[in-house]
């Protein structure tokens, strides 16, 4: 049986980009001389997040995908933002750790260090349930979706730790690592067991992340991007469509409030691009608080 309530804040939910979270408006300089390296920025989210961390005035972003085209297409949607951003891509697999590591290791060559990650890649594979599914297409989804996020954390985090001891002096401008997640992961729906699952363990991958090098500077926050109609949302079923009314960019506006420092006290969580973030910020005490929006077993006697 097919559970697909969800679990929310009790919020305004936001779909179309808002002036609290408009690059172009608010956030105008929030990524002014950050560095910015994101997986997955081809396309859809990743694409429109690269573009937006131009609008907000970003330094220099560095781009992978596995498509070539898709990401000269990325360099324009860049330059078109902002032409004085700098641009650099590279064609990854973030299955592979070495070619992550090397993706890394030019960033940080051409452009200083990293101050922003964003783990985007994702993928989506049928959904079946769990006697008839495909074991290579179900380990695939977690291979993409968790280690592929690990690499990137694991060869991001020292320049991360770099970024945030650099700008300790300014407020918390550097150090963010942006796990997208999915609020697939707080679901049970009948044949998503890779995916959903692999969304619940990212989850808990951004609390080990703030666990082990909080100290140090780093926010990290597991992010859901909203309902967007990119290709792996449309290889859902049919009837799981309806939800997929949120355009990319308001998942990329998200990404850079998030790492504009507004949202630091609330890192090793959970957080929606859907929630209205003025509204977020006035439950600040209370998610503090009660430590919500984390994975827990609560159990009640």
């Amino acid at each position: 049986m097919s559970s697909i309530a969800r679990q929310e804040l009790d919020l305004t939910s936001q779909h179309a980009v808002y002036e609290a979270i408009d690059p172009q408006g608010a956030l105008k300089a929030a990524a002014a001389g950050k560095v910015l390296f994101i997986t997955g920025a081809s396309r859809g989210i990743g694409r429109a997040t690269a573009a937006a961390f131009a609008a907000a005035g970003a330094k220099a972003i560095y781009a992978t995908a596995r498509s070539d085209q898709g990401l000269n297409e990325t360099r324009e949607a860049v330059e078109e933002a902002n032409p004085n951003t700098e641009f650099a891509y590279l064609s990854i697999d973030v299955t592979d750790p070495m070619q992550v590591s090397d993706a890394v290791n030019e960033c940080v060559e051409k452009f200083g260090g990293i101050d922003v990650a964003d783990a985007n890649a994702g993928a989506l594979g049928p959904w079946k349930k769990l006697a008839i599914s495909d074991p290579e297409s179900w380990w695939t989804t977690f291979e993409v979706n968790v280690r592929g996020a690990y690499h990137v954390a694991r060869h991001c985090l020292p320049y991360l730790i770099e970024s945030a001891a650099r700008s300790s002096g300014e407020g918390s401008r550097g150090g963010h690592l942006l796990l997208v997640s999915s609020v697939g992961a707080q679901l049970l729906v009948d044949g998503a067991s890779d995916y959903q699952t692999s969304k619940h363990a990212i989850n808990r991958l951004c609390e080990f992340v703030q666990s082990d090098h909080g100290a140090e500077g780093v926010k990290c926050f597991a992010m859901h991007p909203g309902g967007v109609a990119t290709e792996i949302g449309k290889s859902m079923p049919d009837y799981m469509h309806e939800y997929l009314t949120d355009p990319p960019e308001l998942a990329a506006a998200f990404a850079v409030w998030l790492s504009s420092g507004q949202a630091d006290w609330a890192a090793g969580r959970y957080l929606s691009a859907n929630w209205d973030v003025e509204e977020l910020l006035s439950m600040k005490d209370v998610i503090l608080k009660d430590d919500l929006l984390v994975n827990r077993l609560r159990a009640r006697l």
